[in-house]
């Protein structure tokens, strides 16, 4: 006589009422958080829209006519560029070769230089943010001292996107360092044992060997750092507002500016679904890109 199976949990009735209210939660969460903005954003773009009212006029394209035909938001898009650019490059840069110091020289202490550099990804940006405008004091501020300078870093047109840039790059490189850390560590050891018995030397090692080993990982460093920097938005808004002028005006700065200070949100949905087709867009290059040099494994 063959005996009765046991039916688990989520077989239960009790288990089907909890896991389908957990779909129908998961549903309205997305409908009402994701969905209704998207749409509401996208029919906006088109219209002469005053959400504090809640008056919506359809006009057609002229948003995006404007848009095309602002030298603000070009300027707001090199900027954005730029800062990612930059930011990512020397976010990766360093966070790569601390990784490897660390991992050949350093390895007693990796606990400790782990949690030392990625403390700084941890604290709240705006905290960050305050602590740097500090250092950037003109009078007091620790950057002029060290330097012997008497530059205002971020009222000044040449200085404050870079020194936004310096700031985001301190803050954010420990991520990096962890992650690439995680890697070295994932490595055969073999292939290393095997150069250096063919009388590899160190910079051929790095070259060939880690390098290649950590193409997944660096595609994965450069992707994500690409679609955070692209919508930088809190540096600007906490320590310049977008200043001196329009120097450091970024697309998600200008957004804001647009929405909540000139009440535009149809001129803001606009440049939000700009920025939204270019992530997208840049993120299934690179996706495209890594698939194509090497990088299958950090798509899996």
């Amino acid at each position: 006589m063959m005996k009765k199976s046991k039916r688990s949990p989520l077989q239960s009735r009790s288990g089907i009422i909890l896991r389908n209210i957990v779909v129908i939660g998961l549903i309205v969460n997305y409908a009402v958080f994701l969905a209704y903005p998207l749409i509401m954003a996208f029919i906006g773009s088109f219209s002469d829209w005053n959400a504090l009212i809640g008056s919506i006029n359809i006009i057609g394209t002229d948003h995006y006519i404007r848009l095309f035909n602002d030298t603000l938001f070009w300027r707001s898009m090199w900027n954005t560029f730029i800062f990612t650019v930059v930011v990512t490059i020397a976010r990766g840069t360093i966070g790569l070769l601390i990784a490897v110091a660390i991992y050949s020289s350093l390895i007693k202490y990796k606990s400790i230089f782990r949690t030392i550099f990625y403390m700084p990804v941890i604290t709240p940006l705006v905290a960050i943010s305050f602590v740097w405008m500090w250092i950037y004091n003109p009078q007091i501020g620790l950057a002029n001292q060290l330097l012997g300078t008497r530059i205002n870093w971020l009222l000044n047109p040449t200085y404050a996107l870079p020194s936004i840039m310096f700031m985001m790059t301190w803050k954010d490189f420990g991520f990096a360092v962890i992650i690439f850390l995680a890697g070295l560590y994932s490595m055969p050891k073999d292939c290393y044992e095997a150069a250096y018995i063919d009388g590899a030397n160190g910079r051929n090692v790095f070259r060939f060997i880690t390098m290649p080993l950590l193409k997944p990982i660096t595609f994965f460093v450069i992707i994500t750092s690409i679609i955070a920097y692209l919508q930088t938005f809190v540096p600007i808004f906490v320590m310049t507002s977008g200043g001196p002028g329009t120097m450091t005006y970024v697309i998600s700065y200008l957004i804001y500016h647009e929405a909540f200070n000139n009440f535009n949100f149809g001129y803001a949905s606009a440049l939000a679904l700009v920025l939204f087709v270019f992530i997208a867009s840049l993120t299934f290059i690179s996706f495209k890109v890594a698939r194509g040099v090497g990088g299958n494994e950090v798509m899996q």
